[in-house]
């Protein structure tokens, strides 16, 4: 399937999706409700809640549409490849503050968005935070790196997945309908927020997120 069609595929699929969605939320309740000795998952992430509260009041203007989770709990492990082509899993970011963006050469609204990843993370990238920017081009892998060169793009890692399983996992949990899809993880692995669709991540809104998923207040 070319990438052409895949993102055909995922445009038309958005009815499907939603249903998907709905029903995935029924099957997170046993998978991961009860993660820890019958507990409900949002009990493994305790101090998340206090991150949600700070980030719930910014879900407004280039974030409107940023859902943020009441009773945070782990986000999925999806796994993907690093710049280096090394596997790696979401878990091996534990230690520092996630935002998690599945991206595709050809969707037209991830292109808009990657300069504006771009400048987040050469803002607030180090050891508390990192833009994390998953592409999903399944053929002619040399676009990415390429369009990050024709475009500017000098603070980002190019990670991917051709395989599209991050993608697909993400989609079954109820989390990711299309691209661009970004999550919001905590230090502790724990998803705070979905945003669907692209956003404004170096506007005055995407930087206080930011700021508050980390604890540093206002950027």
């Amino acid at each position: 399937m070319t990438d052409a069609r895949a993102g055909r595929r995922r445009s038309g699929s958005w009815l499907v999706a939603t249903v998907v969605a709905v029903a995935a939320a029924v099957g997170l309740a046993v998978l991961y409700g009860k993660g820890s000795g019958g507990k409900d998952a949002s009990s493994l992430c305790p101090g998340a809640r206090d991150a949600a509260a700070r980030l719930a009041p910014l879900a407004r203007g280039g974030l409107a549409a940023l859902a943020v989770d009441k009773l945070p709990a782990p986000a999925p492990d999806i796994s993907f490849s690093g710049p280096d082509g090394k596997k790696l899993k979401l878990a091996d970011f534990r230690g520092r503050s996630v935002l998690l963006n599945l991206w595709a050469t050809w969707c037209v609204p991830c292109r808009a968005e990657m300069p504006a990843l771009d400048r987040l993370q050469a803002k607030f990238g180090g050891p508390d935070f990192q833009v994390v920017a998953v592409n999903l081009d399944t053929t002619r892998l040399d676009r990415p790196k390429a369009f990050f060169a024709e475009t500017g793009v000098k603070s980002l890692d190019l990670y991917a997945d051709p395989s599209d399983d991050s993608f697909e996992a993400l989609r079954l949990a109820g989390k990711a309908l299309g691209l661009p899809t970004s999550l919001l993880i905590d230090k502790d692995g724990c998803e705070i927020g979905v945003m669907a669709g692209p956003a404004a991540w170096d506007g005055a809104e995407g930087e206080k997120a930011i700021a508050a998923l980390i604890g540093r207040g206002e950027g």
